[in-house]
């Protein structure tokens, strides 16, 4: 990502802030509290972008990171894997860096050319086509619960193995189910474990990744 002088000024906004609310809960009175805000720097960089952009300083506490989801989505950026996103927002909201980086190939669920399927929603019918084509991408759901619910009966069905599920759809559904799933199946994942989330927390996640990939494979 292109940083203007405007953008380090809201970033190092973010950092006082956080650093501030970190000095806070380590203080010697909260030391006995859960403290959920132990992040390494690479976690730090995907919080701060997502903060930054959604201007909501929560996600630092409910952004969820399996074990080797960072090692695993560099490796795969790198290596120019096709990433699937379900929706245009998501699209938008990475193509320059793509662009500027890997030049990895992206598509878009509800943009995929598909038949109309009864039953199934355009994001959901797009994400299952696209999967089977390309069953080892990355995939990024930021809006479409359905197309995340059609993303894992095809994992469970042991029909596609993904490298990477970034999944922050705001709805009402399993995501502890979903979570559950994704780690018996071993697959790096990122997620919220809020009501939060969308296209722009998604977009925010992915920018990220790509940026750190650069940094370390570039």
């Amino acid at each position: 990502m292109e940083w203007h002088i405007t953008d380090a000024q809201s970033l190092s906004s973010i950092d006082k802030e956080i650093g501030g609310f970190l000095a806070s809960m380590h203080s010697p009175e909260n030391a006995s509290k859960n403290d959920d805000t132990h992040f390494s720097p690479a976690e730090y960089e995907i919080i701060r972008r997502v903060i930054y952009a959604t201007g909501d300083f929560e996600y630092k506490s409910i952004i969820e990171f399996s074990d080797r989801a960072l090692q695993a989505s560099a490796a795969a950026l790198a290596s120019r894997s096709t990433v699937v996103v379900d929706n245009p927002k998501v699209q938008v909201g990475i193509a320059q860096t793509v662009q500027n980086t890997f030049a990895n190939p992206v598509y878009c669920a509800v943009e995929a050319q598909t038949r109309p399927q009864q039953g199934k929603t355009r994001a959901a019918w797009g994400m299952e086509t696209l999967v089977k084509r390309y069953p080892e991408g990355i995939f990024v759901v930021g809006q479409a619960a359905t197309a995340l619910i059609s993303l894992m009966e095809l994992i469970e069905a042991e029909k596609i193995r993904p490298v990477l599920i970034i999944a922050t759809p705001p709805q009402f559904i399993n995501i502890d189910g979903i979570k559950k799933s994704l780690k018996e199946f071993s697959i790096p994942n990122i997620t919220i474990k809020s009501r939060k989330g969308g296209a722009t927390v998604a977009a925010a996640i992915l920018d990220g990744l790509i940026d750190l990939a650069w940094e370390a494979y570039g």
